[in-house]
């Protein structure tokens, strides 16, 4: 995508219901990450960490925010500010962000500095759609609120910080949904995103599949963000996540998907930021998800078989 590339981590457990996943960039990192984006023929500026507290340090039910049935909100949005900054700043730099999380509610800040000088669209590879607000969440665990946040859903409507609005339901795709609840389904098929489910992955192959969701995401914006929730590979290769589900992408289909998100690019410029999310190495085996999200991300980036 390009040879100027900037690692942001940002170690961050607020939104998961499960400790761990904050060892996620360093699990990622020692899996060889710099390794293989140098193999695929960038050369990676690892800028450290974002700091943040430790979860056990904090009030999981502070509702200083105003807002009810959201844990850790505060922290999070802290952590979201300051990963805007981040990300907004390496854009301006003209070097291109990979933020390493942490749980997927990084995507808030991740996306919304992304979007901060420019129409953004979005690839969302994961099993779930994300798009809970407090109101409608059954646990209050943020990381199935991120596509609310940034969209301005319910109370995320008055929360600067969440809110993106050069983010348009329009221009988002979602790849490999599989795992959905009952009221969540209804909003997604309230809204105006595309959903590829695994069931049209399964009917139509995986490359159709990423090649309609580039079209969706292109349309009328500047550029796209390209969220990789490690949760949508099937966990018999990816075991170490918080939220596992039966049924997921296979290796070579994940690879797949990743290198017609990179050819599109090769040939129109369109990626402008990307996330690597919910790898948890306490519930993985021998650093193997770890090593899959690596090993993806430089597919991302251009690294080819031949």
């Amino acid at each position: 995508m390009t040879d100027r590339l900037r690692i942001i981590g940002a170690p961050m457990d607020y939104g998961a219901n499960r400790r761990g996943v904050d060892m996620g960039p360093s699990a990622i990192r020692y899996a060889g990450l710099s390794d293989e984006l140098e193999e695929a023929g960038v050369v990676p500026v690892d800028s450290g960490d974002i700091q943040l507290s430790r979860a056990e340090e904090l009030d999981p039910d502070d509702d200083t925010a105003g807002v009810t049935n959201a844990k850790f909100l505060p922290a999070i949005e802290d952590a979201s500010t300051r990963l805007a900054d981040r990300v907004a700043q390496t854009l301006a730099d003209g070097e291109f962000p990979l933020v390493l999380g942490g749980d997927h509610s990084i995507a808030i800040g991740s996306m919304t500095g992304s979007a901060q000088t420019a129409d953004l669209g979005a690839i969302w590879f994961d099993a779930h759609a994300d798009l809970n607000t407090p109101a409608t969440s059954p646990s209050g665990n943020v990381h199935g609120m991120p596509l609310g946040a940034v969209l301005g859903r319910g109370v995320f409507g008055d929360l600067e910080w969440a809110h993106a609005p050069r983010i348009r339901e329009e221009s988002i795709a979602y790849v490999g949904l599989r795992s959905i609840d009952e009221r969540e389904r209804e909003l997604v098929r309230d809204s105006e995103m595309t959903a590829f489910t695994m069931s049209d992955i399964d009917e139509r192959g995986i490359t159709a599949v990423v090649e309609d969701a580039l079209e969706v995401a292109t349309e009328k914006t500047d550029g796209i963000h390209v969220s990789l929730d490690l949760d949508w590979i099937d966990p018999k290769e990816a075991p170490g996540v918080g939220t596992p589900v039966r049924g997921g992408v296979t290796y070579r289909e994940a690879h797949s998907a990743l290198e017609t998100v990179s050819k599109r690019h090769d040939r129109d410029g369109v990626v402008r930021s990307m996330d690597v999310v919910e790898v948890n190495p306490i519930l993985d085996e021998a650093n193997e998800t770890a090593t899959v999200a690596a090993e993806l991300t430089a597919s991302a980036f251009g690294k080819r078989i031949l």
